[in-house]
């Protein structure tokens, strides 16, 4: 007999998760690589100048850059997603703002700052992708000796920390005003994950044989 298995999410919420788990996971590894870079940013001897010359924590230099690089990548990648599944909540919460600046409608002080919040991890997301790939393709943007492309590359450099750092403080915030929808969403995936596997093991137990008894003549 095959168990019934409920439905516990809607297509949309099941897609935002497999969309925003990745994101989550890889956003926290470029970020816990980005402060590695944010604390030692240069590798040079300089002469004796760098009391950190030498020192490996945990991986070299060149593996934690390695780290940074793609899993900057997969959450560029994501993030591009991200923005069509979540567009006609864009659009409408876009709308809904411009609206309240022009005076034509009212939102409350929680929708206000979710607005800002939203808005500011866009923009310092979108800087800090775009100068990570001045990084990623420096080398074909700017012949070996050359100045920099539009910028030189320590303003690229400048703007991709700051706008790094701008971006993890407003994602902790986005993070935070939905973190009730989090554990809401994770119990009951949880859950229902459990539940699955405890009906698969059942459906796969052989079913108990039966030993006929002889009754006694």
């Amino acid at each position: 007999m095959k168990s019934k298995k409920n439905r516990v999410f809607s297509t949309q919420t099941r897609n935002n998760i497999l969309l925003d788990m990745p994101m989550l996971i890889s956003g926290l590894v470029a970020v816990l690589t980005g402060i590695y870079f944010l604390f030692l940013p240069v590798s040079g001897f300089q002469g004796g100048r760098n009391p950190f010359y030498g020192v490996a924590i945990f991986f070299e230099r060149h593996t934690w850059g390695d780290i940074h690089t793609w899993s900057s990548v997969i959450i560029l990648a994501l993030a591009a997603l991200h923005i069509p599944v979540h567009w006609s909540w864009i659009t409408r919460m876009t709308r809904s703002g411009a609206r309240a600046i022009l005076g034509k409608n009212k939102i409350n002080k929680f929708s206000w700052f979710n607005l800002i919040i939203n808005i500011l991890t866009g923009l310092s997301g979108l800087i800090c992708g775009l100068s990570g790939l001045y990084f990623l393709f420096e080398p074909v943007l700017v012949p070996a000796g050359g100045a920099g492309w539009i910028f030189t590359p320590l303003a690229w450099d400048v703007i991709h920390t700051w706008s790094g750092v701008v971006v993890t403080a407003a994602a902790i915030l986005h993070l935070a005003i939905h973190w009730r929808w989090v554990v809401k969403v994770l119990s009951k995936y949880g859950g229902a994950f459990l539940e699955n596997i405890s009906a698969t093991r059942k459906e796969r137990l052989p079913d108990p044989v039966r030993v006929p008894v002889e009754k006694g003549s």
